[in-house]
């Protein structure tokens, strides 16, 4: 033991030092050093946010714009699938017409099968007939009355049904092209 005496100050500081032998640093200076590092790792952060956003942007514009291409060529060949169901109709038509000394037995005969090659078309791409049978209640979405009509005597028909189809309606995916014109029985 020396006999020199102690400063008060370092033995205060070495009695709060900690067990590794390093005294806290607590300076003034500390607090606004803090602060600074702080402010710089938040603004790292929100240039990191600002490129995601900025990719994420991006991205959502690409896409946009890929999806907007797709729709303009499904429009531009939407109907290619139903042309290419129509041409053996046509070819069908050109060659009944190339025939110049036919029948009229062959020529019936011809544009049956050419009505039923177009019906086949039209069922393959879901264009469906719409022709109510006499007595079918009316439809005003499925249907157009072109008149009403007396219910004829004796008839049980019931009144606002189909008396006759004028004109066959068509319908496309369950959405009318054209309704059925047709004769309505009028109400007594």
């Amino acid at each position: 033991m020396s006999d020199t005496p102690q400063d008060p100050t370092s033995a205060s500081a070495a009695a709060a030092a900690p067990e590794g032998g390093e005294a806290p640093a607590a300076t003034p200076a500390d607090p606004l050093t803090e602060l600074q590092a702080q402010v710089a790792e938040l603004q790292a952060k929100n240039a990191e946010l600002a490129e995601q956003y900025l990719r994420a942007q991006a991205d959502m514009q690409n896409t946009r714009r890929r999806a907007e291409e797709e729709i303009s060529k499904a429009r531009k060949f939407a109907v290619e699938s139903f042309a290419e169901s129509l041409l053996p109709v046509a070819d069908s038509l050109e060659a009944g017409l190339a025939i110049q000394d036919a029948t009229p037995e062959q020529i019936r005969e011809g544009a049956q099968a050419t009505l039923r090659q177009l019906k086949s078309a039209l069922e393959r791409n879901k264009v469906l007939e719409i022709a109510p049978a006499a007595g079918t209640k009316f439809d005003p979405h499925h249907h157009q009355a072109i008149s009403m009509v007396p219910r004829p005597e004796g008839s049980q028909q019931e009144p606002n049904t189909v008396v006759s189809v004028l004109q066959k309606g068509y319908s496309i995916a369950e959405r009318v092209l054209r309704p059925a014109l047709v004769t309505v029985a009028a109400p007594q």
